[in-house]
């Protein structure tokens, strides 16, 4: 299998892995760059520890050889040369971890005086006398490294004692040359330790990713038999599962509208033709010198053109209208007007199917386009009347609230099923699947209907129970344009 660099697992290990050195390389930079500043300040702060510590070890009432010892090793572990005269000159304590190194045995310049502190013990008590304590931070004549010179003054047991430190500040080439050494071999391990942390977490993170991608690729071949999520992911990736597998559904909702698109229109358009088509035959070969015959079957070829026209219209509205070319021209009305208006126009669909029409009806004005309420009015009743029984009632209701207008058109039809309510808007749509053509509609009222009062941001929607009939309903604002009134 060829691998690929630029596939996501690649570059998740790629990226954990660059940051990886990265951090090890910022931490190597700071070892590198505060080693010697962090081990000075130590040093200072150890030598502080170990004067208070011979301090109560070796000049107070409670000295004796246990802390004698307890001092050498200190002193000895923490690489001094140590030296205590009392007030007499007399050296009382003496260690030294240096060796050639430490200084007491050179010349150093203590202010305006030169003294070397193993042989002047006079010149050294005076200078504690007057100072107290002194720390001084020298260069070493032997090696050129920076060293420190502590004194203090110690009064115990109503004597005096003068105590000198000679210690380096600098960390020693060797322990430095070690220190990177150790760091450069744990940095090799945990290199080691991150390729295969990050290929781990990599193929964790990918995974479903990859197989993801894998479901996709079979839902743009048309198979939505596909499942994007399987068990527990992180919650992001779970978010686009579940967004992926819902728009599966309403992909698969979609592919199976299309269909009935396509059959249903190509129905629509084969029925007028095909009956064109037969009856100027008719009018050619048997009509034709029939007055009477050759009426009717023009009236036919006439009504099958206009419901062409009429299909053709609403497809292109329709069109306009998904594509965003909806144009309102707003205005106040009385929408008790505009429903008396359009039921006038239904009443001989009404009366054909011996349908009660029943109106609860209050004057109100509203702002809208008129024209396109109107239509949504005259969908609305047409596809109640459509979907009634002979005999059958309908009820038109115009509910007036403190801010908006309800409309509602009920029937006692068939009803809707539960399942099928969402998709009633959707062009096209047929409950019943077993499709026939109805002169008097084109099967995209409901469809332009929603475009419309979407357009004018109007809340609508159906209520329906199988059986017992159907509530189709918008509600508009009351917002009144001052201007025109």
């Amino acid at each position: 299998m060829k691998f690929n660099f630029k596939g996501i697992k690649f570059r998740t290990w790629l990226y954990f892995l660059i940051f990886s050195v990265v951090m090890l390389g910022l931490l190597g930079f700071l070892l590198i760059a505060f080693i010697k500043p962090y081990y000075r300040a130590n040093r200072i702060e150890t030598i502080n520890t170990i004067v208070d510590k011979m301090e109560e070890e070796l000049l107070l009432d409670k000295a004796d050889s246990k802390g004698v010892e307890e001092t050498n090793k200190l002193v000895v572990g923490n690489n001094i040369c140590a030296i205590i005269y009392n007030q007499n000159g007399r050296v009382v304590y003496e260690s030294d971890s240096l060796g050639e190194l430490c200084m007491f045995d050179d010349k150093i310049g203590i202010g305006m005086e030169e003294v070397i502190i193993s042989r002047e013990a006079g010149k050294v008590i005076d200078i504690l006398s007057e100072r107290e304590s002194l720390s001084l931070s020298m260069e070493s004549p032997k090696t050129g490294d920076e060293m420190l010179l502590y004194g203090k003054k110690i009064s115990a047991n109503l004597v005096n004692y003068y105590l000198l430190i000679n210690t380096p500040l600098e960390l020693l080439e060797s322990y430095i040359d070690f220190i990177l050494q150790q760091y450069l071999f744990v940095s090799l391990l945990i290199i080691g330790v991150a390729l295969v942390a990050a290929f781990l977490l990599a193929n964790r993170i990918t995974n479903p990713i990859v197989k993801m991608r894998k479901e996709a690729n079979k839902l743009a071949e048309g198979n939505y038999d596909v499942k994007f999520r399987e068990g527990d992911s992180y919650t992001e990736i779970n978010d686009l599962a579940a967004t992926l597998d819902d728009a599966t559904v309403k992909l698969s909702k979609v592919d199976e509208l299309r269909k009935d698109l396509v059959a249903n229109v190509s129905h629509d358009i084969k029925t007028p033709l095909t009956l064109i088509r037969s009856y100027a035959e008719m009018i050619k070969d048997i009509s034709g010198e029939d007055p009477v015959k050759r009426n009717e079957h023009l009236d036919v070829i006439l009504q099958e053109t206009e419901y062409l026209t009429r299909l053709i219209n609403d497809m292109q509205e329709y069109s306009k209208m998904q594509a965003g070319y909806i144009e309102l021209n707003k205005s106040n009305f009385d929408l008790e007007e505009a429903t008396e208006t359009v039921s006038d126009l239904l009443y001989s669909l009404i009366e054909e199917k011996n349908i009660t029409l029943k109106k609860d009806l209050v004057g109100v004005i509203v702002y809208a386009d008129q024209i396109k309420i109107s239509q949504v009015i005259y969908n609305f009743l047409s596809n109640a009347i459509k979907h009634s029984n002979d005999g059958g009632e309908i009820t038109i209701r115009i509910i007036d609230s403190e801010e908006k207008v309800r409309f509602e058109v009920t029937d006692n039809g068939d009803g809707i099923s539960e399942e099928a309510l969402p998709y009633v808007w959707d062009r096209y749509y047929k409950i019943d699947k077993q499709f026939k053509r109805n002169e008097n509609s084109t099967g995209l009222g409901l469809a332009i209907a929603k475009a419309i009062l979407e357009g004018h941001k109007a809340l609508y929607g159906v209520e329906s129970v199988l059986g017992e009939g159907s509530t189709f309903w918008f509600e508009l604002s009351k917002d009144y344009d001052n201007e025109t009134e």
